[in-house]
Formats: structure tokens, C-alpha cells, sequence
């Protein structure tokens, strides 16, 4: 899951096999080239995976066939090429790109990805196992945020996660997490905690009341009650958890913790991911309160507004999802900063999945059409 991590199993590659074309809409894939073809409301056009940067122009329209493009693009090759799970990338992109509809078949390889990795940590080859305890919690909650996004079942592989996960809980009701000092994700505990309720609760067909999590949640709606969230960004998460588990926030906490966002709103709509905790770049330079509005930032938080019942035409939702529509890049992805360093912006990645999840909240019929900039 850390970026410097390569190959957590033996697991045979996927082949590069893309040469089926589809119409309607649907995308064509070349992934030896590391390029597709996009088809739909826009003439055909190739979008080539380019490193992510803030220098890259805006989009003269949103569109939506793009960024779902972009989003299958990025996380096939990085699944094909480094054989794990990152948070930044292919486990964002299992919880967001439902919202765009269309299945493709990166949707079908990747999850499949992570359905073998699930079935193969108890083989004899040790490189089959879970590298990290992160590994398990991460791929139990993507996997169960799928599920809800996508069948709306129980998938066997997914209650198979969740049900290890629990096997790894500490007394405390945490995790061991990874800290590769990569925030906001792969930084600290309380964010593993607060990613397994969100996919517990999330997970179909009851689980989070069946039995066998019976024990697990009560430790862990333990654990996030009285520890407190180390930043606005995991206190986020954790309003989003509630929406879906009871016993992490009351009706005040969730109210505050609204308020807070929507005092972070920044004069164009949108929000800034730095602005949400106080992290050091690893050059030790801090990352500027002031920074622009990003596609993580706004789009996670509108997302998260919309999770916790604010309206649809409520001004901050309104303003972000207005900012949403004009800010994304002509590659049909949203800029975000890392928190980290400059050399590959890799959370761009996972905000541009939070992008098209809160548009898609926002106004369903976007993920039926593209839309001109005003």
C-alpha cells in the first residue's frame, strides 16, 4: 500500500489484453500504449496518462466520459504494474467510479484484483499473505463500498475480509496501520480505524449486525469514541462513517463537524485539502492553510455534505459542485497537491474519484451527459 511498495504477491500479472472496442459511450482500451480511446457525447480523442499537474489546462467542458477514461486508465496500470493496493488509486477508485454507471472492463479486472488477493492470503506461498495488516482492513472495506455502490450484496470474498479483520484488532479496537508518512491516508491508526466502520457499516445485507462483527464494532465504536480524530480531514471520514454505523457521532457531533467544513470554504466554492489538518512536507515545509481549492478537497467534501443530509441546493454544496464543474483538466482529471512532495501528486487520483462521486450527487443526470462550462 505504501507508494515505495512493489508487488505484494507472486499473484500472476493481469495481461495486457485491451483491444475490444465499445460504442455508446463505453471506452476503448490500448493499455500497451498506456492510452485510450474515449467515445461519446465529444469526438473520439486519446487521452495519454500523463503525470499529474497543477500546469495541466482546464477543460473547456465537464465531461464525465473523460474522467471516467482517466480513472479507468490510471488504476488498471497501476494494479497491472505494481500488483497492490494504494489508497491514493485502485482501493479510491473501487468506491467512486460506481457513481459514473457505465461498467468497463478495467471495473471487472481490478475488482478482481483484490477478490484474488483475498482468496490467496491463506496459500502456503508467502508472498500470497498480506503484507501489512493494512492490506486486510483496506481491502475489507473497499471491497464492502463496492458491494453497496454495485450489487448491493454481500459479496462471499468481501464478508471474508471483513470477517479477518477482526482476527487483527488490537485491544484497543485499532489497527495496526501503516505509517509511511504519505497523509492523508498512509500516515496514522485512527485513519485505519476510521476506514474499517466506514466499510463495516457500509457493507450489505446487515452485516455490521450479524454476529460475527458483533464483537469487532463494539471494541471499535469503543476506540473512535474516545480517541479523538487528529485532524478535520479524519474527523470527516468519521462523519461519514456515522451515516452508515450508529454509536460514532450524535446528532451535534455530526452538526459541528458540518459547521467546521463549511467555514473552510474557500471564496470560488471550493476546498483545499491542506486546509482540513496540519501536515509537514517531507522537505519540512508546512502545507499552506491558503492553498488553492483541489479536487480532493472539494470533492470529498461535498461528498461528505451530501452523506450527512445536507441539501442538494444548499449554498455549500451548491458553490463546491459549481467549482467541481469548471476546474477539471483537459485529461479529465482534478489537481490535488501531495501533502508529501512534488514528484507524482498521486492523490490527485483518489480526488478525482471524489470529484465525479459528489457530481454524481449533486445532480444524478450528470452521469448521463456532459455539460459545457458556463
Amino acid at each position: 500500500m505504501c507508494n515505495e511498495a512493489r508487488g505484494l504477491s507472486k499473484w500472476p500479472r493481469i495481461a495486457a489484453r485491451w483491444a475490444a472496442l465499445f460504442t455508446a459511450g463505453v471506452i476503448a482500451f490500448a493499455m500497451a500504449s498506456r492510452a485510450i480511446s474515449v467515445q461519446g457525447a465529444e469526438p473520439t480523442r486519446l487521452v495519454e496518462l500523463t503525470p499529474n499537474s497543477a500546469d495541466e489546462p482546464l477543460a473547456r467542458s465537464l465531461s464525465l466520459t473523460k474522467a471516467a477514461a482517466y480513472l479507468d486508465a490510471v488504476s488498471l496500470d497501476w494494479t497491472e504494474k505494481r500488483q497492490c493496493g494504494t489508497c491514493h488509486t485502485n482501493y479510491a477508485y473501487l468506491i467512486t467510479r460506481p457513481a459514473l454507471k457505465q461498467a468497463t472492463p478495467a471495473m471487472g479486472e481490478i475488482r478482481e484484483f483484490f477478490e484474488g488477493r483475498v482468496a490467496h492470503w491463506d496459500d502456503a506461498e508467502k508472498a500470497a499473505k498480506p503484507r501489512w495488516d493494512a492490506e486486510v482492513i483496506a481491502t475489507a472495506a473497499t471491497l464492502a463500498l463496492n458491494d453497496a455502490a454495485t450489487t448491493g450484496k454481500l459479496h462471499p470474498r468481501t464478508k471474508q475480509a471483513l470477517d479477518r479483520s477482526w482476527t487483527l484488532q488490537k485491544a484497543d479496537g485499532s489497527f495496526s496501520w501503516l505509517k509511511c508518512d504519505w497523509p492523508p491516508y498512509e500516515h496514522d491508526d485512527y485513519y485505519g480505524a476510521v476506514f474499517a466502520a466506514l466499510g463495516a457499516g457500509s457493507a450489505p445485507e446487515g452485516y455490521a449486525t450479524g454476529e460475527s462483527a458483533r464483537v469487532g464494532l463494539e471494541k471499535l465504536r469503543s476506540y473512535l469514541k474516545k480517541t479523538p480524530a487528529p485532524d478535520l480531514h479524519h474527523k470527516t471520514f468519521l462523519l461519514w462513517a456515522s451515516t452508515k454505523l450508529d454509536g460514532l457521532m450524535d446528532a451535534s457531533e455530526q452538526a459541528e463537524t458540518v459547521k467546521a467544513l463549511r467555514a473552510l470554504q474557500r471564496s470560488d466554492g471550493g476546498w483545499s485539502l491542506p486546509s482540513l489538518g496540519d501536515w509537514k512536507r517531507r522537505d519540512g515545509s508546512p502545507n499552506s492553510k491558503d492553498a488553492p481549492s483541489d479536487g480532493y478537497g472539494t470533492g470529498f467534501v461535498v461528498h461528505v455534505l451530501r452523506q450527512a443530509g445536507v441539501a442538494i441546493d444548499d449554498p455549500s454544496v451548491t458553490r463546491g459542485a459549481n467549482w467541481l464543474r469548471t476546474n477539471q483538466r483537459e485529461s479529465g482529471r482534478w489537481f490535488t497537491r501531495s501533502l508529501s512532495n512534488d514528484k507524482a501528486h498521486y492523490i490527485a487520483n483518489a480526488g478525482t474519484g471524489f470529484a465525479v462521486l459528489a457530481l454524481s450527487e449533486c445532480a444524478p443526470e450528470a452521469s448521463k451527459s456532459e455539460s459545457r462550462r458556463p
